[in-house]
């Protein structure tokens, strides 16, 4: 038997990066005052056909969608907002405002596996709803760039747009329908039934993006109306107080039909995506619930997985323990089980042998798990209530009062 294409199993140094990813995530959605939410893997198809846009790659080629034994439509979740979108609705949650959510968890996208691409993957991402200030898509921006300084990635770039409101998206999609009209021909067959649904979307196109078409289509920065202008100047001003660095890419447009006005991307060596986002004020009335001023961005963490051991950019620690504890003999396991709980109650990393290995294989074994300490326990610590106390690396001995053991290992770890 072997697992699906597109699925990892996830364990070991894998598992050790993600747990970490997800660490330093936590941490910073703590220090950006951002609760959490958790949705479900799978929701009503309607949920996401029209959040993410029936013209959407996505719905038309890669969602997971099924009957269930109700013969309901349901669809495995392939992005994080528009379930969250449906929570908040659901549950009410817009009676106080602004909003800040944050989710962790896995997506599932049926598309061609290669590297970086899993059909089965984690998203990390934050949403925010109810402030439709300029400031608060500089909040999320910033969030990104501090979110990827911090697990180590150097080189990265924000790049940003703006794809307007309603009106001036309707204006330029009627100017890009005329524009690639003599050129339908040349386009690749996704790209023409783009050109009948979604415009816009040829821009997204991966397998065209070179083509002399896409490269001269008109931009929508022509078509953007003053309010649309001012307010990506502001956005521009707020990361500029930040020091964030940025590039306006007038060919972004991101591949979700929620977005309006600022759109960004996070790459990093100027080609790989890392993550993006965008401000999305409309998606709430979409799904039949109030119109809240909303914006977002998803992380993709296997993607920044991938980008760290490309650089090998290491973000784990050596796996080591503080503490192995060696009991002599079977007459003092029960003791040194009790010792053992009382220092993982202290916060302490600390195992032990259990199978009762003789006293070399269990140094053998302090060595293979890189513990900092080793405390020997024999008939005579027990009735003195002093134990020895090695340190593994100088192999030099300490007898240490049972009482005082907590206090040396936190000088000396």
């Amino acid at each position: 038997m072997q697992r699906p294409k597109g699925t990892i199993d996830i364990y070991g140094e894998y598992y050790k990066k993600l747990n970490y990813i997800k660490r330093i995530f936590d941490d910073l959605c703590d220090e950006y005052n951002i609760g959490y939410i958790e949705t479900p893997i799978f929701e009503s198809s309607e949920v996401f056909h029209r959040g993410v846009g029936e013209g959407t790659d996505i719905v038309t080629k890669e969602t997971y969608d099924f009957k269930d034994r109700g013969d309901r439509d349901i669809t495995l979740r392939p992005e994080g907002t528009a379930g969250i979108v449906r929570s908040v609705l659901e549950n009410k949650m817009y009676t106080t405002l602004p909003l800040k959510l944050c989710y962790f968890g896995k997506m599932y996208r049926y598309e061609r596996p290669q590297s970086g691409r899993l059909r089965e993957f984690y998203q990390a991402g934050v949403e925010i709803f109810g402030d439709n200030s300029p400031l608060m898509d500089v909040n999320a921006i910033s969030f990104m760039v501090k979110f990827y300084e911090r697990i180590g990635l150097k080189g990265i770039k924000v790049k940003i747009n703006s794809i307007g409101k309603a009106e001036d998206r309707n204006n330029y999609m009627a100017a890009l329908r005329e524009y690639f009209k003599p050129y339908i021909d040349d386009l690749c067959e996704d790209c023409k039934a783009r050109y009948e649904k979604n415009t816009l979307r040829i821009l997204d196109c991966k397998t065209d993006a070179d083509k002399d078409c896409i490269k001269n289509a008109p931009k929508i920065g022509e078509y953007l109306s003053e309010e649309s202008k001012e307010y990506l100047n502001k956005v521009l001003d707020g990361l500029k107080s930040l020091g964030i660095e940025y590039v306006i890419d007038d060919t972004l447009v991101r591949g979700l039909d929620y977005y309006n006005d600022t759109v960004f991307e996070v790459v990093f060596n100027e080609s790989s995506a890392l993550g993006g986002g965008g401000r999305y004020d409309t998606l709430t009335s979409t799904l039949g619930g109030p119109e809240l001023p909303a914006v977002g961005f998803a992380i993709g963490v296997n993607r920044v997985i991938q980008i760290l051991d490309e650089e090998d950019i290491k973000v784990i620690d050596d796996g080591s323990i503080d503490a192995y504890i060696l009991p002599v003999s079977e007459n003092e396991n029960n003791y040194a089980i009790e010792l053992m709980s009382s220092l993982r109650d202290n916060a302490f990393k600390v195992d032990m042998d259990f199978t009762g290995k003789k006293m070399p294989a269990k140094f053998k074994e302090a060595d293979r798990y890189n513990a900092k300490f080793v405390i020997i326990i024999g008939e005579d610590e027990v009735k003195s209530n002093k134990l020895t106390v090695r340190d593994n690396l100088t192999k030099e001995e300490t007898k240490i009062e049972r009482d005082n053991l907590i206090d040396f290992l936190d000088v000396n770890i």
